[in-house]
């Protein structure tokens, strides 16, 4: 590195690398006149960091167009470690507007950014996909006719409000949960604007509005008092044939509502036209849709510029800037240092984005081990880059620590209260085929035969269909929908349907409760002698633990998260673990088990996992030695598969201590078995276990921890999770592009 160089310590000082290029300000003036031009070279995520030097130089917002709309979460990742705040993401439909839904989160995403500009509270980039230019927006006046601006003090007519936010497309229901939907609790009306991040409840003292305030939709919690509140509505007067065919929306594009002095930065502009022209070819019917010219031509009427790799003389002015790409990294892990020394020419710096500060220390660590001559021209900072590069004109070579291990980057899971709604359970039921069979809490075991639509109160509102003995029928309201159970039985013959009236199902329901009661006292008492045992409190997460949940290569939902952080609490406590991990095949329990067999294993205790087929064994085997194969962890198996002598030697090993986690099926719990400090139990799928092994469990639970994995728990666990003998995490998001199960 040349000493005479000032060493970059951070990605947003990359900027001025960019602006001080000769060329690139010459491309700044012909924008600041109003006219447009190219620049190439822009090679992986330097894109990004020209997007970002284009916008410190511009009067105005610089709205930044990608192609493709699956291109824009990337990009905004990496804008975010360049930006002083966030982009605004303007996001596409992946549906033509007219197929909306009122709770879509797309459409109160884009009605945000239309607010934004009209409030001058715009920020300086805003990121969005050139199918989501092409897609029209409400005008000025059609929003502005459609919204109703409520005030302290003022009176107020509810019986007309409901009436007009029905009008206008919000739901009625007990209680809000997402965009669009409104209920009504006495003088308290909570409303949900497709637009608003946090609900708005309105408090009236006969027909004066006394209070407005956010709050939040989780905790009910107030998150800020307001004196006047704007709601929009989600829809135009108008019958619902109207609303469907797409002819409220639509006269206006996002582009209309740009201040003047806006830029506009189109990467990859080759790509941006294509990309455009197979959209609307994709569409069945792209009427209402704005055609690629139209949208090109509202573009280029600002100043414009185009960002590209390769290049392409799109506008009459050309800056090149000499960035080139980065080979992907492909070696050993243990010699990624060697290969970035290979990477490195002479006089060059490099600066790495860790994605977390746990990740920059172990990296340090690791390059002053493997190299410290090539330390001294290594800085390690905190951001994102998907795709490095090295700028050749500032010679500084850009990366990531993903693709320095050859990691797949995870994105964070946006916390966002809204998006949690996603994990109802009354979700489940949207998995129903005509047909199945389902419980009602009063009239026992009947078949599902659809849902219908009826008039209530003035609104329409869905039921439930259920076919009970003799053809009699009993429809039951959405709002009443916990009442249904899909119904799910041990025997593979069909039960007999109940009679409605009949006092059968009241007998067998007498019987069950007190079977359930018995059972009950006894799983009671087993937890009373838990309660009494003083277990073994992990302590807080170390930086091995924080690598290990960094090096998930997926992204994890929401249930995940909060499933990882309710059982490592309960690892961390005294009293002995007992929770239920309940979720469908895919969705993530291995991933929660993981997290906690590697805390337990790093404060020093072993770990077992039992299940219930010696296939399963050698899978959950393969998966967690993939897993954990960075770190120093002995992982052994024990079933069938393993011959005499194999069992014998890992026997002996856990006795010893010298196994930390071992995956196995019955034979785990055979009186031979003996570990040397056992703090862990991981049961995968209990129902499927014979009741000798059962019993074993019972002794077994009383001095561990124990983490039970199930898709379909059985009776008896699931009324312990609901009693609150057994702690319960449900996992009802699906992983971000998982495949269904046919």
């Amino acid at each position: 590195m040349n000493r005479q160089q000032a060493t970059i310590q951070s990605l947003p000082e990359l900027i001025s690398e960019v602006r001080g290029v000769p060329s690139f300000q010459e491309i700044v003036r012909a924008l600041r006149a109003g006219k447009s031009g190219t620049i190439d070279g822009a090679w992986g995520s330097s894109c990004a960091l020209v997007t970002a030097a284009i916008a410190a130089e511009a009067p105005g917002p610089v709205l930044v167009v990608l192609p493709r709309i699956s291109d824009v979460e990337d990009f905004a990742v990496d804008l975010a470690s360049l930006l002083p705040e966030p982009p605004l993401v303007f996001p596409a439909w992946e549906t033509l507007p007219r197929e909306r839904r009122i709770s879509d989160a797309v459409f109160g995403a884009r009605l945000r950014g239309l607010h934004l500009f009209e409030s001058q509270n715009a920020p300086s980039v805003v990121l969005t996909s050139f199918p989501a230019l092409m897609q029209p927006v409400p005008s000025y006046q059609q929003r502005a006719a459609s919204t109703k601006v409520l005030k302290v003090g003022e009176d107020i007519n509810s019986d007309s409000f409901l009436a007009w936010l029905v009008e206008r497309g919000f739901e009625r229901v007990p209680a809000i949960e997402m965009p669009g939907e409104f209920s009504v609790h006495g003088g308290i009306i909570d409303i949900y604007p497709p637009d608003a991040v946090d609900p708005i409840r309105m408090e009236l003292f006969g027909d004066e509005i006394d209070s407005l305030r956010f709050f939040d939709v989780e905790t009910q919690r107030k998150v800020e008092d307001r004196k006047e509140i704007a709601i929009t509505a989600v829809s135009p007067p108008g019958d619902e044939k109207s609303r469907n065919d797409g002819e409220d929306w639509g006269e206006a594009s996002f582009l209309d509502s740009l201040p003047a002095n806006s830029w506009i930065a189109l990467s990859e502009l080759t790509d941006v036209i294509d990309e455009g022209k197979k959209y609307l070819q994709r569409l069945e019917n792209p009427r209402g849709l704005f055609s690629v010219d139209a949208t090109m031509a509202r573009c280029t009427a600002f100043p414009s510029v185009t960002v590209s790799a390769l290049s392409e003389a799109s506008f009459e002015l050309t800056c090149h800037l000499q960035i080139e790409s980065i080979e992907r990294f492909t070696g050993p892990k243990n010699e990624v240092i060697q290969e970035l020394a290979s990477v490195v020419l002479k006089d060059e710096q490099v600066l790495i984005a860790c994605h977390n500060e746990a990740e920059r220390e172990r990296l340090q660590e690791l390059i002053h081990d493997e190299d410290p001559v090539l330390e001294e021209r290594i800085q390690l900072c905190l951001g994102s880059v998907a795709q490095g590069y090295r700028l050749v004109f500032s010679q500084v070579v850009v990366l990531s620590d993903n693709e320095l291990f050859n990691r797949v980057p995870s994105r964070q899971v946006t916390k966002s209260k809204s998006r949690r709604i996603a994990s109802r359970v009354i979700d489940s039921f949207l998995d129903l085929n005509e047909g199945d069979l389902v419980v009602h809490l009063t009239h026992g075991i009947g078949r599902f035969l659809g849902m219908e639509l009826f008039d209530r109160e003035g609104h329409q509102e869905e039921h439930l269909v259920l076919e009970f003995r003799d053809g009699i029928r009993i429809y039951v309201p959405v709002t009443l929908i916990h009442l249904v159970q899909k119904y799910v039985g041990a025997s593979k013959s069909a039960p007999r349907l109940s009679k409605v009236g009949g006092s059968a199902w009241g007998k067998n329901k007498k019987k069950v409760a007190e079977a359930v009661g018995d059972m009950a006292a006894d799983m009671i008492r087993m937890q009373a002698k838990r309660e009494l045992q003083k277990g073994f409190a992990c302590p807080p997460d170390s930086k091995w633990q924080q690598e290990f949940d960094r090096s998930f290569p997926f992204v994890e939902t929401p249930d995940q998260l909060n499933a990882i952080e309710e059982s490592r609490g309960d690892l961390m406590r005294e009293r002995p673990m007992d929770r239920l991990i309940c979720g469908d095949v895919g969705f993530g329990k291995t991933e929660v088990a993981m997290r906690a067999a590697f805390k337990m294993v790093d404060a020093g205790r072993q770990v077992a996992v039992l299940v219930p087929t010696t296939v399963l064994a050698e899978q959950h085997y393969r998966t967690f030695c993939q897993r954990m194969a960075e770190f120093p962890i002995t992982i052994e198996s024990l079933s069938r598969f393993k011959t005499k002598k194999e069992q014998r030697a890992t026997i002996e090993r856990l006795e010893a201590g010298t196994v930390d986690i071992v995956i196995g099926t019955h034979r785990l719990v055979s009186q031979d078995v003996r570990f040397r400090n056992l703090g862990l139990l991981i049961v995968d799928e209990e129902q499927r276990f014979g009741v000798a092994t059962k019993e074993m469990l019972k002794h077994l639970r009383l001095n561990v921890d124990v983490l039970t994995l199930s898709a379909t728990p059985i009776p008896r666990t699931l009324h312990m999770s609901l009693l609150g003998i057994r702690d319960i995490s449900n996992l009802t998001t699906p992983p971000q592009d998982r495949l269904p199960i046919e």
